[in-house]
């Protein structure tokens, strides 16, 4: 199984949500990306749920020594989430890792500031949030995402991506009240595997994504 884009990732994941919000187990639906590859999936799940579409801002922290290997992650102001597991097993510590921690944190305000725009962020308090990614590798983005989400009092805090590896979406069950996730496969590898076009996203893409959400 492999999806043509994200597009139609997008659309196969809302169809699922679409579902549910008809039983009224999604009550009050606000949608929030994890940008950049996450923009395209929620902003189809927004546009069928006909909720409002913002992004959270989470940046992984990776090892030192190969960077696409998430050991962390930070969102906003918080401080930085990590594996303790993986970080034992590599070797590393916090005060390794502080100058990868400093340097994306200052990505993730700078994205912020752009992305946002002087609007402030989407009030949740009491609504149904729906942290939307286009797939769940390791899952540490996800945990700090759902972490931040949560202390920010919504009423229900659901995960979903359209692929995810097993064992990580067992493992976010205990984050949020439910994870969605249709495609598990067994030898997961890695969430471009999943897709024929998984080309990286710009933030004029995001941008994009955001003022058509807000045209609705």
């Amino acid at each position: 199984m492999q999806f043509r884009d994200r597009s139609q990732a997008g659309q196969e994941l809302a169809a699922l949500l679409r579902t549910r919000q008809e039983r009224g187990t999604l009550p009050d639906p606000v949608v929030l990306a994890l940008p950049r590859g996450g923009v395209t999936v929620a902003a189809e799940v927004a546009r069928v749920l006909d909720a409002p579409l913002d992004v959270l801002v989470v940046r992984k922290i990776g090892a030192p020594f190969q960077e696409e290997l998430g050991v962390g992650a930070i969102t906003g102001d918080d401080e930085a989430l990590f594996d303790e597991d993986t970080l034992a097993g590599l070797g590393l510590t916090r005060s390794v890792l502080a100058p990868v921690v400093q340097r994306e944190r200052t990505e993730l305000r700078r994205r912020e500031r752009l992305y946002r725009a002087g609007r402030p962020a989407l009030d949740l308090q009491g609504h149904t949030v729906i942290v939307v990614d286009d797939g769940l590798a390791t899952g540490v983005t996800a945990r700090a995402a759902l972490r931040s989400v949560r202390r920010r009092a919504p009423r229900r805090v659901v995960l979903a991506v359209p692929v995810g590896s097993p064992e990580t979406v067992d493992l976010l069950r205990a984050e949020a009240d439910d994870v969605i996730c249709p495609h598990r496969p067994a030898r997961f590898m890695a969430v471009g595997r999943w897709y024929e076009d998984f080309r990286q996203l710009s933030d004029a893409d995001v941008l994009a994504a955001l003022r058509t959400a807000a045209r609705r």
